[in-house]
């Protein structure tokens, strides 16, 4: 993989662009932070994902639900000896916050961000609430890429000192209509400046290879880096709701007859029948049945050429990336100290 998959040689130098840029093959995976003050919830979940992956995704508002910022909960992953991926909408602020933000960001030690339209505020709990998409994504990639590399605000002004340094992180949805322009709008995100791209849930890895044929023809996959995304699923009725309600995820029958299989011993009874024992040995056959899954959808993506790295999804669930991670071959995680050229 060349250099310039980090900015033309600006390196920020965080464990997660290391990884990358070793050749290792990178895992992240996902922190939610709660929808209260209590910083506690941050450090036990810091806890069951310390030395699992490389980095780990801080979500922002996610599905449009008030939770502590990104940023907050950041410095607390920070502060346990994780390294945070800060995610950003453009949803909840204007260029002039954004950047502000992205000041303090790094200030307080963070050095890599992901790039997010955000869900649209109607699926929250603020349904009322005006969306701001001052600029969209994209741009928001090609500003933090030019605050970084040439040490400009968005207006143009020159910094008056230290200039923020971001790995510069975007988001791919690869079966989200049209199918066929997903490889296209990738291109635009790396041609604005995404040194890494974190998929949605893939499921269905010969679709998913298919589109990778694609990006590996618009060499793609030699100008950023590439991380699947992948996440355990919990119950078949979960991966029946994503199949049929979650724009842009593919989940095959095949999938979900095996889920249904693992609570076949309990298929019998109703639910009034279903005893509370039943109950947690049928959720722990699913669970079990959902995380090996996952390690074998991982398997199979790993042999993917151009598939970099995984980003493990697993909120509200963060005990299941140990085994995962484990069961996947990818445990412990490579320690590189220092970029090479």
């Amino acid at each position: 993989m060349s250099e310039t998959v980090s900015g033309n040689g600006h390196l920020v130098g965080s464990t997660l662009e290391r990884v990358l840029h070793s050749g290792n093959f990178a895992v992240t995976s996902e922190l939610g932070p709660p929808q209260s003050a209590d910083g506690e919830v941050i450090r036990r979940k810091a806890a069951l994902l310390r030395g699992f992956c490389d980095a780990v995704n801080i979500t922002d508002n996610q599905t449009a639900i008030v939770r502590m910022s990104s940023i907050g909960a950041g410095t607390i992953v920070v502060q346990e000896g994780l390294e945070p991926v800060i995610q950003m909408t453009c949803r909840d602020r204007n260029r002039l916050a954004i950047q502000a933000d992205l000041l303090g960001a790094h200030a307080l030690g963070m050095h890599n961000l992901l790039c997010l339209t955000g869900d649209h505020q109607t699926f929250g709990n603020h349904p009322n609430a005006k969306n701001v998409h001052d600029i969209d994504s994209l741009q928001m990639v090609q500003m933090v890429k030019d605050m970084r590399d040439d040490g400009i605000f968005q207006s143009g002004d020159a910094f008056k000192g230290q200039e923020p340094r971001f790995f510069v992180g975007a988001a791919a949805a690869p079966f989200a209509d049209p199918i066929d322009f997903r490889p296209y709008r990738l291109a635009k995100k790396v041609k604005a400046g995404a040194n890494f791209i974190q998929t949605q849930l893939v499921y269905d890895v010969p679709a998913f290879a298919k589109y990778m044929e694609k990006v590996r023809e618009m060499g793609l996959h030699e100008q950023t880096y590439i991380l699947a995304g992948v996440g355990p699923l919990k119950s078949p009725g979960m991966g029946r709701y994503m199949k049929n309600n979650v724009p842009g995820i593919l989940v095959p029958d095949e999938i979900i007859a095996r889920m249904t299989q693992a609570g076949k011993p309990w298929a019998g009874k109703s639910k009034d029948e279903l005893t509370r024992e039943d109950k947690q040995a049928r959720s722990k056959a699913w669970r079990s049945e959902g995380i090996q899954i996952c390690i074998e959808l991982i398997q199979q993506l790993r042999e993917i050429e151009g598939v970099a790295g995984v980003h493990i999804m697993a909120i509200e669930w963060e005990s299941a990336v140990k085994p995962i991670v484990e069961g996947a071959g990818l445990y412990p995680r490579p320690q590189v100290t220092e970029m090479t050229s």
